[in-house]
């Protein structure tokens, strides 16, 4: 029927995120919200039992991503999808190639209704065809963990993260950044005297931050090359690194080497 409503599933692990998209969606009209999942496998159960026109489609989630999901379900079976991501950088070339839409956190009202816009025209034209031809261009890039995010050039680097705090998301320019720490499943943004929660690994976050100016210490801290002062070493063989503020971190010794190369400390 030319007039049925558009059926939407939206997909992030952040409640306040997909809230955002829900909030966004009762502004347009002719929408059907047939569900929402805040994971992967549950985003696969409702993309095959519900059948959606349109999925916004998280890409940084625990356990299965955004991609595993449109490989798991197929992109011959996908509806039309936008992703949605945190992170604008080297990982969103695929989509820009394969001309998806995806957006990007903290993304304005302007350019949701763009995206859906976009979406929603493709729909009604029955371009789907088109559409999964580009879900598989996505698949066959390189992501950012397989083709060597380390050896990007700088402008594939993280240059701001989205935080979300008291039901708001604000933006932490790395440059702001002094070190991240490991707390759970989350990490801690530390800048200055605030500290930043942000539900993300340190493996990612070590991938995506300039090697040049960050370098992963421990595996629960990262830090700004430009701010150690001093590295320690105890008495029992463990080292330390001192930052300019006096604060103290721990240096494992699978990482020792490198931290010492990287400060140019001579063998």
């Amino acid at each position: 029927m030319a007039n049925a409503p558009i059926r939407v599933l939206v997909v992030d692990d952040e409640l306040l995120a997909r809230e955002r998209v829900i909030d966004l969606l009762a502004r347009e009209a002719g929408v059907e919200i047939v569900g929402t999942a805040d994971n992967g496998v549950a985003a696969i159960e409702a993309i095959r039992s519900k059948k959606p026109d349109l999925v916004f489609l998280d890409v940084q989630m625990p356990g299965k991503t955004g991609l595993d999901v449109v490989r798991e379900v197929g992109a011959g079976a996908m509806p039309a999808t936008i992703f949605v991501t945190a992170f604008d950088q080297y990982a969103l070339r695929a989509f820009e190639l394969a001309a998806l839409d995806y957006l990007v956190k903290p993304f304005d009202d302007e350019r949701f209704e763009q995206a859906f816009r976009r979406a929603r025209q493709l729909i009604e034209l029955r371009e789907m065809g088109k559409l999964r031809d580009q879900l598989l261009a996505v698949l066959q890039q390189p992501s950012a963990d397989q083709s060597g995010a380390r050896s990007a050039p700088q402008s594939a680097y993280l240059e701001r993260i989205a935080v979300e705090m008291r039901g708001k998301v604000r933006v932490v320019p790395v440059e702001q950044i002094d070190y991240i720490t490991a707390d759970g499943p989350y990490a801690e943004l530390h800048t200055g005297d605030r500290t930043h929660l942000i539900r993300e690994t340190m493996h990612t976050l070590e991938d995506r931050l300039d090697p040049r100016h960050f370098i992963r210490i421990h595996r629960s801290a990262i830090v700004r090359l430009g701010l150690v002062d001093t590295l320690h070493r105890g008495a029992g063989g463990d080292y330390e690194v001192q930052l300019k503020s006096g604060l103290r971190l721990p240096v494992s010794r699978s990482r020792r080497e490198e931290l010492e190369r990287r400060l140019g400390v001579m063998p």
